[in-house]
């Protein structure tokens, strides 16, 4: 069995195989600001009564916090009103992004089956859990029922051999992967990645590999929990060693330098030395991608005693409370500040162009976000370029995309 399908045997009770049909209980689920106003309205249309389960249940205001409008501040209200009348934890404004949350809060474990209305919630698999993206309705009728019907996917088998060299990252791994896969290439399928590149990975640089199967079409992904560290006893859910895959992808990292997506999709990858050179006005750091505490030491690590780039904005929004926290206390946030750098409240911040930081007509912006679709930091007369943290900080510090090895 693959990770996915050996998963839901479990949950179900009985072996299960790529391409079923099947409904099966669910440990958790999720929905934000984006999503959770339509699935509040959903579940009344359903009924209404009572959530299966208030505590598996999370709702975050993370996207466009804080509310830039009236209308968004309303249905903010919604949630607040919503969360008091099921007993539903709410994550406020300001206490950081949906998938740094439901780790750092162990709303999700290793083995479990969650459910999250945000196309990103394939993070979970960098811990070993089979979670999985869903519509406002179907996340609707999960809080109502504690159950999903779903087909059961194929699994694609991603090994790479590394290490990866010095000042190479898991975002330079994983944009390589996403131009190598496409942006619909893994489409209803899982993805498993393994390999010695990946078996010394921080849990955060975890959340990046598995952050970006939305990126490749999948439906859920996993980074093999071979050298896993938390701060809990676990169960690691590994493959069987003759389980049945659709394709398997081999790669040697070894000698992978630091990648770009060029605009105007992610699947738009290539080596950055090409594109050296080019001026930037704006650079941001952030998102559930690349926002974590290891994220802000490494740009710190470059900025340090310097300043940021005449005419270039410097963003960085930390993925959570907790990182902002860590981050104050060892002194990074005073060598970004220091170095020019503009320090957002934890949260989605710019990345999905609702407020805090939406780029002028022509702006070049290199950005650690996930996505770099035409208008997607909302204005489609931008032109967005995606990278590493350590790239982004290096040509925030030039003015210009910058190879970062000169300051690894």
């Amino acid at each position: 069995m693959t990770i996915s399908e050996k998963i839901l045997s479990k949950k179900v009770g009985r072996p299960v195989k790529a391409g079923e049909l099947i409904i099966t209980e669910v440990d958790g689920v999720m929905a934000t600001d984006t999503t959770a106003p339509y699935a509040i309205q959903a579940f009344k249309e359903m009924g209404g009564g009572q959530v299966w389960d208030a505590s598996r249940c999370a709702l975050i205001i993370d996207h466009a916090a804080p509310a830039p409008n009236e209308r968004i501040a309303n249905l903010h209200t919604m949630m607040r009103t919503f969360a008091a009348e099921q007993n539903i934890h709410l994550f406020e404004i300001g206490e950081g992004i949906c998938h740094q949350l439901m780790i750092e809060h162990q709303y999700v474990r290793p083995g479990d089956i969650f459910m999250g209305a945000d196309s990103h919630t394939p993070t979970y698999g960098a811990i070993g859990a089979m979670a999985c993206g869903v519509g406002s309705t179907d996340l609707a009728a999960v809080m109502k029922t504690g159950k999903i019907w779903l087909k059961v996917p194929e699994t694609i088998r991603i090994v790479c051999h590394g290490p990866l060299q010095p000042g190479v990252t898991a975002k330079d791994l994983i944009l390589f992967l996403v131009g190598q896969i496409s942006i619909s290439g893994a489409t209803y399928q899982a993805v498993e990645f393994e390999g010695s590149a990946f078996e010394n990975m921080t849990v955060a640089s975890r959340m990046t590999i598995a952050n970006m199967v939305a990126e490749m079409g999948g439906k859920t992904g996993y980074v093999n929990p071979k050298g896993l560290q938390l701060d809990y006893d676990f169960e690691a859910v590994f493959p069987e060693t003759d389980a049945q895959y659709v394709q398997t992808l081999e790669f040697d990292v070894r000698d992978l330098e630091p990648q770009l997506s060029i605009p105007e999709s992610p699947d738009q990858v290539e080596n950055l030395g090409p594109h050296e050179g080019q001026a930037i006005q704006y650079a941001f750091i952030g998102t559930c991608c690349n926002g974590r505490l290891e994220d802000l030491h490494a740009a710190a690590h470059i900025l340090e005693g310097k300043t940021v780039a005449k005419g270039v904005r410097f963003l960085i929004a930390p993925a959570s409370r907790s990182v902002l926290l860590d981050a104050i206390t060892d002194g990074t946030l005073q060598t970004l500040v220091a170095a020019g750098a503009t320090i957002l409240n934890p949260g989605c911040g710019p990345c999905v162009g609702t407020h805090q930081g939406v780029p002028g007509n022509d702006e070049v912006v290199i950005s650690a976000a996930n996505r770099n679709f035409r208008g997607r930091m909302g204005n489609p007369h931008s032109n967005i370029y995606l990278a590493a943290p350590t790239t982004v900080a290096a040509s925030a510090l030039e003015g210009r995309i910058t190879h970062p090895k000169k300051y690894a």
